[in-house]
C-alpha cells in the first residue's frame, strides 16, 4: 500500500506532557503525529470492537480527529496519511506481525503484550516496512513519542528497541547510514498487567 510522499516534517509526535487528552498539548502535535496517534487510537478501538476498518475510518473521521470527546480534545490531522496508516496497518498484518515477533524478546508473541502498546509496534512496522518515503529515524522517533502520550514506565523504550531492531533487517542500507544511536539489547516483554497505560489510553 503507498501513500502521499512523507513531504511533512517529522518533529515527532506527543510528548509526555503532550498526551492524547491534553487541550494544552494538541496545538504543538503535527498533523502526521495526529494522524499517528489517531491510528493508534482507532487500532485499539479495533481490537476491543471488533469494529471494521471502514467503520473505524468513518468515525474516528467523523467525531475524534480534531474533536472534544468526553472532555479530551484530540489533535487533528492529515487526514490521508490516517487513512493510509490505517487501512495498510490492518492489511498487511499478516506480513507486520512475524516481524515484530522476531524482534521481540523471545517467548513474548506480539500477541501477549498489551494492546495500546501492540497497535504502536503494528503502526510503526508499517511505517518501516511499506513507507519508504518516510525515514526510519523519523518513524521511530514519532512512535516513541506516541508510546509517550500513552505510558509512564519502560514502554516508550521497548517501542524504541523492537522498532530499531526491525529497521536493521528491513532497511539495513538507511539504518547503517543513519546518525548512529546505540544499539538496543533484548526489550524488556511487557505484557498488560506490567503496562502502565494512562487514561487516554482508555479513552482511545
Amino acid at each position: 500500500m503507498t501513500g502521499t510522499p512523507d513531504t511533512q516534517p517529522e518533529n515527532g509526535a506527543a510528548s509526555a506532557e503532550t498526551t492524547a487528552g491534553s487541550n494544552a498539548g494538541t496545538a504543538k502535535i503535527s498533523l502526521r503525529s495526529g494522524a499517528r496517534l489517531a491510528v493508534v487510537q482507532a487500532l485499539y478501538e479495533m481490537d476491543i470492537s471488533g469494529k471494521g476498518v471502514l467503520d473505524a475510518l468513518a468515525e474516528f473521521e467523523a467525531f475524534w480527529i480534531g474533536q472534544e470527546v468526553d472532555g479530551i480534545a484530540h489533535p487533528k490531522a492529515e487526514t490521508a496519511f490516517f487513512r493510509d496508516l490505517l487501512r495498510g496497518t490492518v492489511e498487511e498484518q499478516r506480513a507486520i506481525d512475524p516481524k515484530l515477533d522476531q524482534a521481540l524478546a523471545q517467548g513474548w508473541p506480539l500477541r501477549r503484550i498489551e494492546i495500546v502498546l501492540r497497535a504502536i509496534l503494528r503502526a510503526g512496522a508499517y511505517e518501516l516496512m511499506f513507507r519508504p518515503d518516510v525515514p526510519v529515524g523519523a518513524a521511530i522517533s514519532a512512535y516513541v513519542d506516541v508510546a509517550h502520550s500513552f505510558y509512564t514506565a519502560d514502554e516508550p523504550g521497548l517501542v524504541n528497541a523492537v522498532l530499531d531492531r526491525l529497521a536493521r533487517e528491513v532497511r539495513p542500507g538507511e539504518v547503517g547510514a543513519a546518525k548512529a544511536s546505540s544499539k538496543p539489547g533484548s526489550p524488556k516483554p511487557l505484557s498488560g498487567k506490567s503496562g502502565s497505560a494512562k487514561t487516554s489510553a482508555n479513552k482511545a
